[in-house]
């Protein structure tokens, strides 16, 4: 025999509220930690390799285009078929003041078929007409992937750029702060001026606009990047510059411009200009048609005998007579056509030649200024730097020594890091104009 002591349904009401602030502990705690892991994968370094392969992953201009060289390769297999046959269907010969279907002899219901078929090699051509544009089209994919992939090195490393700028000039700011609180010692032991209190005030300021100045330039920059990456540009960029030390010789470059999925465009239009030019000459040759009828008739002779059906076979040619306004313009406006898409791709090939030649100066120039900074101009600055300071403690120099030395250094390796930057940027050109593997 069970005993209720009345303490079972206590029991019960702790068993669910203990339940229940245990889901809801194990929620709270799994909300802390997936906030954390999601903290921590937003504030990972965003990579140059990895922003590449953000802004080639899916990216909406290269589809546009393999989905038009899609189209267009549709289109080619379409412009190769016979056009669709045409049937007839019609009533001839019925008697309209009276009398029916049966009352007069030719009186028939007819049937016909008609099957065009386009003069000479105009399907054939079409067809290579299409295929030729859709190679261009693909062409033009291949090209948008390279100036993705070059815009998008070019806004991670300006962003790179500013972030390296804002930082140092955020770590110079205390030897500016220093300096500021230098000169307040010594002038208020008499040696010297109020001048140079407020001088040193005043740049002290200024630097603080270039920090102000230098994160709206950061912002853009990532806003830039956002572009080909878009939410991954809120995560810090990486500190790592790309190594990108050599470039092939020029003419090496310039023999793999013809290359160049630009140019490769522009020689499948020039393809597609000179079918289009024999395309145009067909219609020189007569499109024909063949028909083919059934009539069908009721009643009979006079003999008795049942009225017999039609059966009938035409061919219909056209006759290319008044050529000069028609043919002849239409291989004209093709010979035309086809002249002009040379000429394109002559311009194009004069101006990427001397893209590469301009980009080619400007990286062994940035390499000859790198080399030199490297080898002395950064030393020298902060030495220069330390000994205006120096002399400024001494009594031996002046504030605006002091304060020259400490600007001119920090712009010194600002101009070093700009260096760095626009070198990189244009390996990026010449990757692009040359074909260089990532």
């Amino acid at each position: 025999m069970l005993i209720n002591f009345g303490r079972t349904p206590q029991l019960k009401n702790i068993t669910r509220y203990d339940a229940g602030f245990l889901l809801r502990t194990i929620g709270l705690v799994a909300g802390l930690f997936f906030a954390q892991v999601a903290a921590a994968q937003q504030a990972l370094p965003l990579t140059l390799q990895e922003a590449e392969e953000l802004a080639l992953y899916d990216e909406p201009g290269q589809n546009s285009l393999r989905l038009r060289a899609g189209a267009l390769r549709d289109e080619s297999v379409a412009g190769g078929q016979l056009p669709d046959p045409t049937m007839r269907v019609g009533l001839a010969n019925f008697p309209i003041q009276s009398g029916g279907f049966t009352t007069e002899g030719m009186t028939q219901a007819q049937l016909g078929i008609r099957q065009v078929f386009p003069g000479g090699d105009t399907r054939e051509l079409t067809t290579r007409k299409f295929r030729t544009l859709a190679d261009e089209m693909s062409h033009k994919a291949d090209g948008r992937g390279r100036d993705v992939l070059t815009a998008v090195r070019m806004a991670w490393l300006e962003t790179h750029y500013w972030r390296e700028a804002h930082q140092m000039a955020i770590e110079s700011r205390p030897f500016f702060a220093d300096l500021a609180t230098i000169t307040t010692s010594l002038y208020s032991v008499g040696r010297k001026s109020q001048q140079d209190v407020l001088r040193a005030d005043l740049e002290l300021r200024r630097l603080d606009d270039r920090i102000i100045n230098m994160s709206n330039q950061h912002g853009r920059s990532r806003a830039a990047l956002s572009e080909w990456v878009g939410t991954e540009s809120e995560r810090p960029v990486a500190t790592m510059m790309p190594e990108w030390k050599a470039v092939p010789p020029l003419g090496v470059l310039k023999k793999d411009l013809r290359a160049h999925p630009a140019m490769l465009a522009a020689d499948a239009s020039v393809g597609a200009s000179f079918v289009s030019v024999d395309l145009a000459e067909q219609k020189y040759k007569p499109d024909w048609a063949v028909d083919v009828g059934y009539g069908y008739r009721d009643g009979y002779l006079s003999n008795g005998d049942p009225r017999s059906d039609f059966v009938s076979v035409s061919v219909t040619v056209d006759l290319p007579f008044f050529r000069s306004n028609r043919q002849d313009k239409s291989v004209g406006a093709a010979l035309s056509q086809r002249r002009a898409a040379d000429q394109s791709r002559e311009e194009l090939l004069r101006r990427l030649n001397s893209q590469l030649d301009a980009e080619y100066v400007r990286w062994e120039e940035l390499g000859s200024r790198l080399a030199l900074y490297e080898e002395s101009i950064l030393g020298v600055s902060a030495d220069n730097a330390s000994a205006a300071l120096a002399a400024y403690q001494s009594d031996t120099g002046d504030f605006a020594d002091a304060m020259r030395g400490y600007t001119d250094d920090l712009n010194t390796r600002l101009e070093y890091i700009r260096l760095q930057v626009e070198r990189a940027q244009s390996y990026a050109m010449l990757a692009n104009l040359g074909g260089l593997p990532r």
